[in-house]
């Protein structure tokens, strides 16, 4: 006798799982320009602003992948509809924790180089990834995810 669920998701659990995915994809996609100092990465900051993320410290770094390849991974886990789902968003919330409220918000000078948009994107990107995390709880407790 199995204990898999048979409880299926309601179609708003496919939406803002495959939203949760373009959104952290887009982040995913944000560090890779980044770590790999494209043209096109290069072309949308002032000479200022790419000083300032090329000074970044290893570990805020690190916090960044942590973040985004965190967010990608529990997107798709649920997706798949996976309990690891909820760990692996914790983790990310630790990542943009570290990145972007710590380091971006108060060490980088982000502000003055800028301005209020350094306040706004960290704090909808943590807002994102603790609503995704209560989502995925919930999922938990409706025994979505397996």
């Amino acid at each position: 006798m199995t204990t898999e669920s048979t409880n299926k998701p309601s179609i708003w659990f496919w939406i803002i799982s495959v939203v949760a995915l373009l959104w952290n994809s887009a982040g995913a996609y944000m560090y890779l320009i980044q770590a790999y100092n494209t043209e096109s990465f290069k072309a949308m900051y002032t000479p200022e602003q790419l000083e300032m993320v090329n000074n970044a410290p290893s570990w805020a770094t690190a916090a960044f992948a942590v973040a985004v390849f965190g967010g990608v991974l529990g997107s798709i886990g649920l997706l798949l509809r996976k309990k690891w789902a909820k760990s692996v968003f914790f983790l990310s919330l630790l990542g943009i924790i570290a990145h972007q409220l710590i380091y971006n918000s108060f060490m980088s000078g982000a502000i003055e180089a800028y301005g209020t948009s350094a306040i706004i994107m960290p704090v909808m990107t943590f807002i994102i990834g603790g609503l995704l995390l209560l989502f995925t709880n919930k999922a938990i407790a409706k025994h979505w995810l397996r």
